[in-house]
């Protein structure tokens, strides 16, 4: 029977349930590690939460994406052979286009609305990797590697690349690990990811990274998890429910409430979906559609 590249994640599915499964044991005696501690109807959440993504990717992936990647394949700028160095070249655009996606399904509404679910618990563990929305398909997730497939990586390949990708960060969602000397340097790690999904203002929509902490750097949105400010994790307007199907579209219900809602110009109403989470426009005192703004106090995107 051939196995498909896009089942990876499900055949690794017993290493993670496993880790999850020492991870627990080993917090289990550390009740002052509250935020990190498991609970049974979060983590429960987080499994059907994981569940439904993969039913949504799989059949997303099967009858569309690779569809339109293949599709796209015939216009190549390049025939690239497997190799060492090909290699080594789709791990680092990989992870470059990686960086793109995430910051912007941070800061782009219509694509925070699927990503806020990965941020919406207040606890941090290994099992909040499993944390998805089966939305992603829809806000345009498999839009960020078109590049690479164009340039002449096989399809597969660049499909393989994401979900090693997704693979590896799934070691990165864990409080039980500390900072890892120099490979913190150059390495997403569980420290940088910390740091990623707590809600502290200074750390809001911060450590995109993948794989490589290197692109944050580059782009200036690299910042240090420091001791004297502990992660807060959660979302700013937290949403209290453990309900798969809520917690998957309530932002996609605020989202579009706010773009019919109120006496806006076309132009703002269509802003709601392409600016970052947090923008409003500002009303003038005479209710007419004034200047806008972005109160990064009001809602911050993530954290």
């Amino acid at each position: 029977m051939e196995f498909s590249i896009q089942f990876i994640l499900i055949a690794l599915a017993p290493v993670f349930l496993l880790c999850v499964l020492a991870e627990f044991l080993y917090l289990r005696p550390r009740r002052h590690m509250v935020s990190a501690r498991y609970s049974w109807v979060d983590t429960l959440s987080n499994g059907t939460l994981a569940l439904l993504h993969e039913i949504s990717d799989a059949l997303f992936n099967s009858l569309f994406v690779m569809a339109v990647y293949f599709a796209l394949h015939e216009y190549r700028l390049f025939d690239i052979e497997v190799s060492v160095l090909s290699f080594i070249g789709l791990f680092l655009m990989q992870d470059f286009c990686y960086y793109w996606f995430h910051r912007a399904h941070h800061r782009i509404r219509y694509m925070w609305a699927s990503h806020v679910v990965h941020h919406s618990s207040e606890h941090l563990n290994l099992s909040t990797a499993f944390r998805q929305s089966f939305t992603y398909p829809v806000s345009g997730m498999w839009l960020f590697w078109v590049p690479i497939v164009l340039i002449g990586f096989e399809p597969e390949l660049v499909l393989g690349s994401v979900l090693l990708s997704l693979a590896y960060q799934f070691f990165v969602h864990t409080q039980t690990v500390g900072k890892l000397g120099w490979l913190e340097l150059i390495f997403n790690t569980p420290s940088h990811h910390r740091v990623h999904h707590s809600r502290n203002p200074e750390y809001i929509d911060k450590n995109y990274a993948g794989i490589l902490i290197i692109w944050d750097k580059l782009f200036g949105t690299f910042i240090e998890e420091k001791d004297e400010l502990p992660c807060e994790f959660g979302i700013t307007r937290q949403i209290q429910s453990h309900n798969p199907i809520y917690l998957t579209l309530h932002e996609w219900q605020d989202m579009f409430k706010d773009v019919f809602s109120g006496n806006k110009t076309l132009w703002q109403r269509l802003s709601h979906i392409w600016r970052p989470p947090e923008w409003q426009p500002e009303q003038n005192t005479d209710n007419s559609a004034g200047l806008e703004k972005t109160d990064k106090k009001q809602a911050p995107s993530q954290a």
